[in-house]
């Protein structure tokens, strides 16, 4: 039976309340624009790495109200933020909830760099780093693994992520995440706010690209860890509707060899890229995640007044 009791303390309750209260207070003090817009809409998403959660008859709860937004700014909306309660299938555990919070904004005509700031400013007064580094993708990889992400063979890669403990049929994008997430991640500094950039090129999303100083293709996007948690994912926002036409293409490629179910492109987002998305940088950051590593909890589930299994 479903315990009728909410999983966390009212202490806890409170400190969500005042991180709300001050992310509120952050962009009313830049005078961004709180925008709202839907949890469950026609489309879901076509990346291989998230699977939506279907409502039959009426479509998809969000993943990200990132294409939502993104016709907002291709309407002329302006600098825009908000707070979105959104939904991924199969999630569940001490760091991940079905239903989560995710705090979304765009700044038109901001570089990456001007958006990493921003997002330093919004969370250094709530996490009070020791510091701040900032580290391209394939630097911290070679230090902590030997290998670099974009050279290595796929033979090479295997090897390194068999030691800790990885499949034998991953594929080279597959491995270098594991990679990421089994030894590069749990050694960066605790109590430093780390920010890594130029991630690979395949892992670009909705990102632009750039070719590195060696000529490799990087990806203009950027995450944020602190104590052991990814607390953000910011691009330079791909404008350019051919090339994400062309990416949503290959991402339905690539479920159909993991044995996913296709995912239809969004076509609005295609619409509103053609009409002219401006050029600007955008960023997401799990609530609940800045929310544990503030409080220094490592459940999510004893933050949320009814996680998965109470709800």
């Amino acid at each position: 039976m479903t315990d009728w009791r909410p999983a966390t303390a009212r202490e806890a309750l409170a400190a969500r309340a005042g991180l709300l209260a001050y992310v509120r207070a952050f962009f009313a003090e830049r005078d961004i624009l709180e925008v709202e817009t839907p949890c469950l809409a026609r489309y879901g998403v076509t990346d291989l790495h998230i699977q939506c959660i279907e409502v039959p008859g009426y479509g998809f709860l969000q993943s990200s109200p990132e294409y939502h937004m993104k016709r907002l700014l291709a309407a002329g909306s302006g600098a825009i933020w908000q707070i979105s309660r959104v939904f991924r299938h199969g999630e569940a555990g001490r760091r991940h909830n079905p239903e989560f919070s995710l705090l979304e904004w765009y700044r038109p005509g901001f570089s990456l760099d001007q958006l990493i700031d921003e997002c330093v400013a919004l969370l250094s007064p709530l996490l009070n780093p020791a510091s701040v580094a900032r580290y391209h993708f394939r630097d911290v990889f070679r230090e902590h693994t030997g290998l670099d992400p974009l050279t290595a063979s796929a033979a090479e890669l295997a090897q390194r992520a068999q030691q800790n403990g990885a499949p034998s049929e991953l594929d080279k994008p597959a491995l270098v995440d594991w990679l990421m997430a089994t030894v590069v991640e749990p050694a960066l500094t605790k109590d430093q706010l780390v920010i890594i950039d130029e991630f690979p090129g395949w892992a670009a999303a909705l990102a632009r690209k750039h070719q590195d100083d060696d000529g490799e293709w990087v990806a203009q996007r950027f995450e944020i860890y602190f104590a052991g948690y990814e607390l953000a994912n910011g691009y330079h926002e791909l404008t350019d509707a051919a090339e994400q036409s062309a990416r949503f293409q290959q991402d339905r490629q690539l479920r159909q060899q993991h044995g996913l179910r296709d995912m239809a492109p969004d076509s609005c987002l295609l619409d509103a890229l053609q009409q002219g998305l401006p050029d600007c940088s955008g960023v997401a950051i799990g609530l609940d995640r800045v929310l544990m590593a503030q409080l220094g909890v490592d459940d999510i589930r004893i933050l949320l007044s009814f996680p998965a299994d109470r709800a």
